[in-house]
């Protein structure tokens, strides 16, 4: 099987999201195009953050476009490696911190109910 449940990139899909949202996807580019720039942080760096959150999000088409943009800006393999397992601990991390929830659900389930 083959088929993806995500359709390949194209100019096409560019082209009809911008058909059917002219002034949205301009917006859209024009503040894209401002949070990668050179700021307080260097484009690379905002390239690997943005990697490690596509892998947070899992967004296919983040990961692969910001892996790109990560190599054309001097990100290494190793950079990009060590911002997915920082991405990789992030999300492992939430799991346990969120389970103080159930936890605490627990202690809950255990109190005598008042009535």
């Amino acid at each position: 099987m083959s088929e993806s449940l995500y359709p390949p990139s194209s100019r096409e899909i560019s082209e009809r999201r911008r058909a059917l949202a002219p002034e949205t996807e301009k917006a859209f580019q024009a503040f894209s195009r401002q949070v990668f720039a050179d700021g307080a942080l260097p484009a690379k760096t905002k390239q690997l953050i943005a990697v490690a959150v596509a892998h947070v999000t899992q967004c296919p088409y983040c990961i692969k476009g910001h892996t790109k943009a990560a190599l054309r800006h001097g990100a290494t393999r190793e950079e990009l490696m060590e911002a997915i397992w920082v991405a990789a601990e992030m999300r492992a991390g939430a799991a346990y911190a969120h389970s103080a929830i159930a936890l605490a659900t627990m202690d809950e389930a255990d109190q005598p109910r008042g009535g």
